[in-house]
């Protein structure tokens, strides 16, 4: 889940929680993650062939077998978009995570979407993650929203690994409430 509470219109705080489920031939394993704590904020909008651009930092506290102690994992993107036109914008990332171990890892994405409608929008996706001591995991994922009204909208969105290392395949459901806390 992610948590977001608006500040203003550049700013917001962001809390994640996630829960996993990792399958293999031999077992499932259902994981509560660590909690991230983080804030998105508007660096500059779009004008032009010049994308809007914003700034996503993180941190969660993991427990590092390897050092054998707790350790702070930061994280960080830097979000682009483009409007191709009213119903169509194209969506990019660059950034960078580390482990915890403290080793680093690159990210980025590349984002086409399309507004099928005013309520549903569909969306593809390459994205991946590289690392010095790591083969390249490449992914491409599609999906589509739905708005049911002003607050409430529902995701969901699958793909496939295009490389070894990456997952063969994937699903997720998502929903987003917005409440209102302040009139």
């Amino acid at each position: 889940m992610l948590w977001k509470y608006g500040f203003n219109d550049k700013v917001e705080l962001r809390v994640i929680t996630e829960f996993s489920l990792s399958t293999t031939p031999a077992s499932s394993v259902y994981e509560l993650q660590p909690v991230s704590l983080g804030f998105k904020t508007s660096l500059l909008e779009e004008k032009g062939i010049f994308p809007k651009v914003s700034f996503i930092g993180k941190a969660e506290v993991k427990k590092s077998e390897v050092l054998q102690r707790k350790t702070i994992t930061p994280a960080f993107r830097f979000t682009f978009q483009n409007n191709l036109n009213p119903k169509t914008s194209l969506g990019y990332n660059l950034g960078m995570f580390w482990n915890e171990d403290l080793h680093e890892t690159y990210l980025y994405t590349l984002a086409l979407g399309k507004s099928i409608s005013p309520k549903l929008n569909y969306f593809v996706e390459i994205y991946g993650l590289v690392s010095p001591n790591q083969t390249a995991d490449t992914r491409l994922n599609g999906g589509f929203t739905y708005l049911i009204n002003d607050n409430f909208m529902l995701d969901t969105s699958s793909g496939i690994g295009l490389s070894e290392i990456s997952a063969k395949h994937f699903f997720s459901f998502g929903l987003s409430y917005r409440l209102k806390l302040q009139q």
